[in-house]
């Protein structure tokens, strides 16, 4: 499956998109410049936890670009239905198109997404089919970043040696106080709200059901697990090699599963 570039002209999107910049670019300059280095330069910490930090942080970014600009399974205007699919696709009632179940029309992009999970402003993006694993990578790396800024912080003023070498008469030092209150209610913030968004997003992929699904609740047995849990999870992810389910470089291809089964409501 080749990657097929997906913008979403809404101004509400850039603006929610660009709060979460924002929060990642201030975390990555104020930690490492308060704490990761300072401590580092003094022998309080290895050079392997800046390492761990940066990575994690750029795990976090190329999941956050990719899934906001990752086309999420937009149907085409006249798609092709196999012969013996017919019966597993459905009419749009809304664009007047045909599309497969469990497909949803956004009326936010103006068009149907092929397993819809839900219209998620934080990236600017439907999260559907095609960009639903790097949603999940996401939330994943952007909890493991929170944690891992708070866990500095705390231990930068509880736990680590004081620092000996600070030049007061910079910005940052001076009112690093004020700077470190910001950034660990912004983490705070980040961790709490992600962190009901990841259990959402685990109990559907576990269950077998989207949002969507869960809030319409069309029927009743969706809600019971149908499958194993590395099966539903391998369909999402594209693969069944569990590493690659927390790489957001690769390229994702979807599994050959039977056509009725997986699309079955």
């Amino acid at each position: 499956m080749g990657l097929r570039i997906h913008f979403v002209v809404d101004p509400h999107g850039w603006c929610c998109m660009g709060v979460i910049v924002f929060v990642w670019l201030y975390n990555i300059v104020i930690i490492p410049k308060i704490v990761l280095f300072p401590h580092y330069e003094e022998g309080h910490i290895p050079g392997i936890l800046i390492i761990i930090f940066y990575g994690i942080a750029i795990f976090c970014l190329v999941a956050l670009i990719r899934a906001s600009i990752t086309d999420p399974g937009r149907l085409p205007e006249n798609p092709k239905i196999p012969h013996g699919e017919r019966e597993f696709w459905e009419l749009c009632n809304k664009c007047n198109l045909m599309r497969p179940k469990r497909s949803h029309h956004c009326s936010r992009c103006g068009h149907c997404v092929r397993r819809m999970d839900h219209h998620c402003p934080w990236i600017n993006n439907c999260v559907g089919e095609d960009n639903h694993w790097l949603f999940l990578q996401l939330c994943f790396y952007t909890e493991l970043l929170t944690c891992y800024a708070l866990m500095f912080s705390f231990c930068h003023y509880y736990y680590f040696l004081p620092l000996k070498k600070r030049n007061l008469d910079l910005f940052i030092v001076r009112h690093e106080l004020a700077i470190m209150r910001l950034a660990a209610f912004m983490g705070i913030t980040m961790l709490v709200g992600i962190t009901g968004l990841f259990y959402t997003q685990l109990i559907g992929i576990i269950t077998d059901t989207t949002s969507i699904e869960k809030m319409s609740n069309c029927c009743e047995e969706i809600s019971r697990p149908r499958k194993p849990w590395q099966q539903t999870f391998s369909e999402v992810f594209g693969t069944r090699w569990k590493i690659l389910w927390f790489i957001p470089f690769r390229q994702r291809q979807p599994l050959r599963v039977p056509y009725h089964f997986a699309n079955h409501v």
